[in-house]
């Protein structure tokens, strides 16, 4: 009898278990990383990115809930169709119409990246978050009221007890969900990058092989590797704008010699991540080659790869030569990850 009890307890708790486990849905996805990409940054061991996690983080990343005006979410200022850019403002908008001094940089191929933001004060992807949640100029919110609105609300402590084994409302878990959102938004399947793997059917013309000919030797230095950006920071001759006198990287280090660098931008999706510069003050991409080409000025640490030995600064660029790397950086547009239902809000 005893014996028959005991099985039956064991049958029980095997089924709970199972159906439990069911219940959650919860598993680990698989991210596709493209053949010519770098190896990723973002370790995956301590944050492994599951259906329930990365789903949490979606729902993060679109709601209001995270400012302190419960309107302004990530997604406000983050665009999927522009590559999650602000379209349209030269700087973002945050709460209460408070205007920043900065562009809203694209959410792409975050997870391959060593530091964030323009002036790198971010050096995790889990802790990059925190900065636009808590300025005044974008999100104007603190953590610890943050938690206290997800607690109070219906869905979230599922959501919680869903995606993560303590099911904790945290701001441990808040950020490790915002991570496994970003650290699955991965763009990598733009022609260019079709042609890198000698995908049948895919080609350069004429002026597209000219353009990428000219980007190598004129923008592939600061633009390198598969991410279009080799993740330093450089002074790159903007004229500084009086209106903000934004000194870059030295607002994180207090270095003079970090004074007017900014992190190089990644170019992928560049034809639709308008305006550019760090303070959005170009709107097209024949307007940033004709700054480079003629606007470049000698400010402090300008970078010495804009001088040129005859002592002029920028690089030389013809007319032909601007439209053709034009059409080079249009290959770089990557429409899947554009439109990838995955991360749209609806």
């Amino acid at each position: 009898m005893r014996l028959t009890i005991a099985i039956l307890a064991s049958v029980f708790i095997i089924c709970f278990s199972s159906c439990n486990k069911e219940e959650k849905g919860n598993y680990v996805l698989d991210i596709n990383i493209p053949s010519n990409f770098p190896s990723m940054v973002y370790n995956l061991e301590s944050n492994p990115v599951t259906k329930n996690g990365f789903e949490l983080g979606k729902k993060l990343f679109y709601d209001g809930k995270l400012a302190a005006d419960n309107i302004i979410s990530c997604g406000f200022c983050h665009e999927q169709a522009f590559a999650f850019t602000h379209h349209g403002h030269n700087i973002s908008l945050g709460v209460f119409d408070n205007a920043g001094n900065r562009n809203a940089q694209p959410i792409q191929n975050m997870a391959f990246q060593k530091e964030f933001m323009w002036d790198g004060a971010a050096i995790h992807l889990d802790l990059q978050p925190i900065i636009p949640l808590t300025s005044d100029l974008e999100m104007g919110e603190t953590v610890g009221n943050v938690i206290l609105k997800l607690k109070n609300d219906k869905d979230y402590p599922k959501a919680f007890s869903k995606a993560f084994d303590n099911g904790e409302i945290n701001s441990e878990n808040l950020f490790k969900a915002l991570s496994q959102f970003m650290v699955m938004m991965i763009s990598g399947d733009a022609k260019y990058d079709k042609i890198i793997r000698n995908e049948d059917g895919f080609h350069f013309t004429a002026e597209e092989q000219a353009g990428y000919t000219l980007f190598e030797n004129k923008c592939g230095t600061c633009h390198s590797g598969e991410l279009f950006t080799d993740q330093t920071y450089r002074n790159n001759g903007l004229p500084v704008n009086p209106k903000y006198n934004d000194e870059g990287r030295k607002k994180v280090t207090e270095l003079e010699s970090d004074k007017y660098k900014f992190k190089v931008p990644s170019l992928r999706n560049i034809e639709h991540t308008a305006p550019y510069m760090h303070d959005g003050r170009f709107t097209s991409l024949k307007s940033v080659l004709n700054f480079y080409a003629s606007g470049v000025t000698h400010t402090t640490n300008l970078d010495p790869l804009l001088i040129q030995p005859n002592g002029h600064l920028g690089i030389d660029l013809t007319e032909v030569e601007k439209e053709y790397i034009i059409a080079f950086l249009k290959t770089l547009t990557d429409n899947t990850f554009l439109t990838d239902k995955r991360f749209s809000e609806y």
